[in-house]
């Protein structure tokens, strides 16, 4: 009887505040919580160090970050000698090499890094001065070697190379380059050249030019107190010698007239990379900021927002779609973005620019505005966890010229904003009449649905416009390139003679090396490729008997027909003998640029319906480059003559399921010798 009281007495409670609560609108929002940012103790050397010390005790760590604070600089000739930089400076002192450097802040848990406008380190409490005089030693009296600028000029080019390959990485240089132009710093790219212009001197002028306290900042975040800290700063920092800095000024950038569209084509690609685009102004200390955060965060800043809505959850057209808004004291960019299903490239534009210009001309609702500051709110409050992002607030206070309580009230302006200003915002930022649009993916399906939007401009994987290349007369049909192909490999009568082959190739992968062995019986349409890993077999791929069989990790599997005929378009060392004989539909899809070098674009179309794409010099005949869906882009790069036969012996492979680029070389080589039973499976 008493439970039955207790159940009626909670239903009838339940009904009474049911009955006083109206649950068709939203509460009003609470006052934003008040952020307590802890105190931030900042002096001044006489050399211009500007210092800000944060104490925290609940960890006996400490970290020491010092960042510079100069105009961006345009590099040219030099570009990319910045992105090497800071590799550059941990290369070794006068004092310790680069391995005794590293040696000695592994053995006490330490953390040193560099970079072309800071320099940060952190250790325990217990190893405060050692971790300080390695940071110094390495501010003071870096070397630059030689040496260590050959491997990184060696990795930036072999970085470069991936980047060539990779759709988002060619995407992000292309809208670069359209919103700020390639004589802007932040729209130039570097080159293999470029790179290569690089020089130790280089490195040391800018050290001397530009490391100087008078534009620096010190920031100490950790288990230190003010006053210690400072005695710190002033025995290591007093005798940094101040120096005049060069200023750089440059022009800003402007929006397009209208509607533009770009292209970069990318024959293997399934999927497209959208990105809608445009230059704006936009820092912390405008007094828009908070309202472009919270534009930007209801049209696509997070998996709730109307651009992911749409394309994703209604449309099935991606995994995600995004927006941003930067902020930049200089100039930054608006950006709508997505990797999109090919076959949905235009109705994907269409529906983003519809989001675009639907927000600026009808705005936003309170709701979508308070899960924005809802969930941005979050995100600043998580940030506060981390000590060193009090450290950035006090740095980012004086650098931007913002107000002292900028941070402290960060919520308070945020929540104050209000829907008619986000709505006014929308109005002034979003201009869906002004957008570069831009694409990489597979110009053959996608380019002419892209004409809709805009003009449209081809252009390369680097960000340049695609020059236009008309042979006229003099151009090759299908058949006239395969028979310059042959020719130029020494003629139809060696390739035909060529009826067994057994190749090795290598390469390495952070170290470890990696062989390839390919042995080929032509007459009997048999081929064999092994890939070994430190000598141990890691997969073999046999083809004979109208089959192909792949074998790794003790399990076998037979291919299905459609991958065993992608397979088969490639499995000679002179495919091009059997394109027309074996049923492959041949087409040319005009002449274009492979790194520089003007090459037809012949499209190799087996009965199944897989498509191969190759490019062949214009000027010698020679096979440059192989796309396809399945293995992805080979490169060929030198050639070498076997009994009268022209090959390639330096291969670049970019694999779908590789994220960097593998440069094979030959190691042997033999055309028409013995091939054992042994060698054939």
């Amino acid at each position: 009887m008493k439970k039955l009281l207790l159940v009626i007495l909670s239903i009838a409670l339940v009904q009474v505040a049911d009955a006083q609560v109206d649950r068709s609108t939203y509460p009003e929002p609470g006052p934003a919580p008040e952020i307590k940012l802890g105190e931030v103790a900042t002096f001044t050397l006489q050399n211009g160090l500007k210092v800000f010390v944060v104490e925290n005790r609940k960890l006996p760590r400490i970290a020491f970050s010092l960042v510079l604070d100069r105009d961006p600089l345009l590099q040219g000739e030099k570009a990319g000698m910045l992105d090497l930089f800071g590799d550059m400076m941990m290369g070794g002192t006068a004092s310790r090499s680069k391995d005794e450097l590293d040696e000695e802040v592994d053995f006490i848990g330490a953390s040193l890094s560099a970079t072309s406008t800071s320099l940060f380190a952190s250790a325990l409490t217990k190893n405060r001065d050692k971790i300080v005089e390695l940071m110094t030693d390495v501010l003071y009296n870096p070397i630059f070697p030689e040496n260590e600028l050959d491997k990184l000029k060696k990795q930036a080019i072999s970085g470069l190379a991936a980047s060539k390959d990779d759709p988002n990485s060619i995407s992000a240089r292309l809208t670069a380059a359209l919103n700020y132009g390639k004589d802007h710093p932040y729209g130039e790219t570097y080159s293999e050249a470029t790179i290569n212009n690089i020089t130790t001197l280089d490195v040391k002028q800018y050290y001397e030019t530009y490391f100087k306290p008078n534009i620096s900042y010190l920031a100490i975040v950790g288990d230190i107190s003010p006053e210690d800290a400072e005695s710190l700063v002033r025995e290591h920092f007093s005798n940094w010698e101040q120096g005049e800095v060069p200023r750089h000024l440059y022009g800003m950038p402007t929006l397009p007239d209208k509607n533009t569209v770009a292209l970069v084509d990318r024959s293997s690609a399934v999927q497209t990379v959208v990105n809608i685009t445009y230059p704006l102004e936009m820092k912390l200390s405008h007094p828009d900021f908070f309202v472009t955060r919270l534009m930007n965060y209801v049209l696509g800043g997070g998996a709730s927002s109307r651009l992911f809505m749409n394309l994703r959850e209604d449309k099935g057209y991606t995994y995600g779609a995004y927006s941003s808004i930067g902020s930049d004291k200089l100039v930054t960019s608006f950006s709508a973005r997505a990797s999109v299903k090919q076959t949905a490239t235009d109705s994907a534009i269409h529906e983003m620019i519809y989001e675009i210009k639907h927000l600026a001309e009808n705005g936003i609702t309170d709701s979508e505005l308070q899960a924005a500051k809802a969930n941005l709110g979050g995100s600043f409050g998580r940030s506060l966890e981390s000590p060193s992002t009090i450290a950035s607030f006090a740095i980012n206070t004086e650098r931007y010229g913002l107000p002292a309580d900028f941070y402290a009230n960060y919520l308070k302006q945020l929540n104050a904003v209000t829907v008619d200003q986000v709505n006014s915002a929308a109005r002034k930022y979003l201009k869906p009449e002004n957008l570069y649009i831009t694409a990489v993916g597979n110009a053959r399906e996608i380019e002419d649905r892209l004409n809709v939007f805009g003009e449209l401009t081809r252009y390369t994987n680097m960000g340049d416009v695609q020059k236009e290349i008309d042979l006229g007369d003099q151009a090759l049909d299908a058949s006239g390139i395969l028979q310059a192909y042959l020719e130029a490999i020494g003629g139809v009568g060696p390739a035909e003679n060529i009826k067994t082959l057994k190749m090795e190739l290598s390469t390495e992968i952070q170290g470890n090396k990696i062989s390839m062995i390919m042995v080929q019986d032509v007459p009997n349409e048999i081929m064999v490729q092994k890939v070994l890993m430190a000598g141990n077999e890691v997969s073999k791929t046999i083809m004979k008997d109208g089959k192909a069989t792949i074998s790794a990790m003790g399990q076998s599997q037979t291919l299905p027909d459609e991958q065993f005929e992608y397979l088969k378009m490639s499995m000679w060392a002179v495919p091009e003998l059997f394109y027309e004989t074996m049923g492959y539909t041949l087409s040319v899809d005009g002449v274009t640029e492979i790194d520089g070098e003007a090459a037809y674009k012949l499209i190799i179309t087996n009965p199944t319906g897989g498509e191969l794409v190759n490019y062949y010099s214009v000027a010698t005949g020679l096979k440059l480059r192989s796309e396809d869906s399945l293995s992805g882009e080979t490169t060929y790069k030198n050639y070498e003559a076997y009994e009268g036969v022209l090959l390639p012996v330096s291969l670049s492979v970019q694999s779908p399921m590789i994220p960097v680029p593998l440069e094979f070389e030959v190691q042997e080589l033999e055309v028409n010798g013995p091939v054992s039973e042994q060698d054939l499976n």
